[in-house]
């Protein structure tokens, strides 16, 4: 792996190459709210090998989708109705149906794991009226206000939204671990597993989502 690769930023690479936030999502690498670790520092902590992890980004590059997009190098207005229709519209209703699934799963299974079935419930449960909130608040406020291209003294609310992000990744992880990463266990119902099978497209969506606000949309903004 050459010295510059190494010292990118985990944003950087998943920007400037969209094949290595799947091979990220593959190795559950967070690179939206941790995304300012060099890969270097990475695989360091991971004990993985670097020109291991530069050659799978390199295959998935060549295997890669046709569609791929660069979304740094496509205009603002054309990020946020990508934003807003690809993540935003169906998000609401997605919530929607995790939480019902997870009620019904502590409410049946619940006394076969109750400690935690009803934990995760109250995951699902807070992620869904955190996410509900945050978006409210971008649609009104902040993406008409970079829309109109006066987001450039935005830092105190762009700040908010950061944060925001941060705590939906950690209820991300926690989700994470307590499914044992999103692994129905032996015997589960249709709908145990629909359930888990939809919090793991949740996790991938949602840090995709974050890392274009994060890492494109927002510093865009502010330099605008």
């Amino acid at each position: 792996m050459s010295s510059r690769t190494r010292l990118k930023t985990l944003a950087e690479l998943a920007t400037q190459n969209p094949a290595a936030s799947r091979v990220f999502h593959r190795r559950r690498i967070d690179f939206c709210c941790q995304g300012e670790r060099t890969l270097e520092e990475v695989c360091r902590e991971t004990s993985t090998d670097p020109a291991e992890l530069e050659r799978e980004i390199r295959e998935e590059a060549a295997s890669g989708a046709a569609t791929d997009v660069r979304w740094d190098e496509r205009p603002t207005g054309q990020l946020l109705d990508f934003i807003l229709a690809r993540y935003h519209a169906p998000l609401r209703g997605e919530l929607d149906r995790l939480l019902e699934m997870a009620e019904k799963v502590e409410r049946v299974h619940g006394a076969k794991d109750p400690e935690r079935l009803p934990r995760l419930h109250s995951l699902v449960a807070e992620l869904r009226r955190d996410l509900l909130e945050h978006l409210a608040k971008e649609e009104s406020v902040l993406f008409p206000w970079i829309r109109r291209g006066e987001a450039k003294t935005a830092g105190g609310p762009i700040s908010v939204m950061l944060r925001e992000h941060d705590t939906a990744g950690a209820l991300l992880r926690e989700i994470e671990v307590i499914t044992e990463g999103h692994s129905p266990p032996p015997g589960a119902c249709n709908t145990w597993r629909a359930l888990y099978l939809g919090l793991a497209e949740l996790d991938r969506d949602l840090k995709d989502h974050i890392h274009l606000e994060n890492h494109v949309l927002f510093p865009r903004a502010l330099r605008s």
